[in-house]
């Protein structure tokens, strides 16, 4: 008999805002401040990388910190251990680079979103079938937004979020294309987590405004959701 999962829905904060902060470092010592910062310019879904040393520690905290607002999430997630250990920190939503049917289930058993990597129609398709609540386009600059166009033309029921190599100036642009949001890292920190002075993380504060006024006045219908074999 074929058991079924229901498959997570987005985290509301990521639906709502249309925005991921990738928060990847080499320790995670700044990044509850760069968590502050962020939240106080209006971005509320946080991912930290498990690659980052300490990330676990920082999920647990940034949760504790900053309330049932904000959606912290963990990052990289390769394998089941790394499933345990995230839910276990209090991850809200898992992230990975890559598409792994076991993970993506494990994942939607527990009730929680997750976003798998993806760059063709294959593997895009694969991921949701699993239980992907959305497939994350990575690394999307290797197509831009004309490949995320392309794959949602055959495929326009699941929804993409386009992460890597997306800056704040070409957040719209894949928008635009199809895109239900997007994830950013590097041109959104530029640095903040080593150098977490009041001067950087105002900056930091100030570049997530700039953000999401490129990117909120997009309005989507609902978006899908079904039951997945597993």
């Amino acid at each position: 008999m074929t058991r079924m999962t229901q498959r997570p829905p987005i985290n509301e904060q990521l639906s709502r805002t249309r925005v991921m902060a990738i928060l990847r470092s080499a320790d995670a010592a700044g990044l509850p401040a760069v968590a502050h910062a962020l939240v106080a310019g209006g971005v509320t879904c946080l991912e930290v990388t498990l690659t980052t040393a300490g990330a676990l520690d920082a999920i647990a905290r940034i949760r504790d910190e900053l309330g049932p607002e904000v959606s912290v999430g963990a990052g990289t997630v390769v394998g089941l251990d790394d499933v345990r250990d995230a839910l276990a920190a209090g991850a809200q939503f898992l992230v990975s680079p890559v598409v792994d049917t076991e993970v993506i289930r494990a994942s939607a058993e527990h009730g929680t979103p997750f976003y798998p990597g993806a760059q063709t129609a294959t593997e895009v398709l694969t991921a949701w079938r699993a239980g992907a609540a959305a497939v994350k386009l990575f690394p999307a600059s290797t197509g831009g937004p004309g490949h995320l166009r392309q794959l949602r033309a055959p495929l326009p029921q699941i929804p993409l979020v386009a992460v890597g190599g997306v800056g704040i100036d070409e957040a719209r642009d894949y928008l635009d294309a199809g895109a239900v949001a997007v994830g950013i890292g590097s041109p959104l920190l530029r640095g903040a987590d080593r150098d977490a002075d009041a001067e950087a993380l105002a900056a930091l504060t100030a570049r997530a405004r700039t953000l999401l006024d490129k990117v909120n006045d997009r309005a989507d219908g609902p978006l899908p959701t079904e039951e997945v074999s597993s």
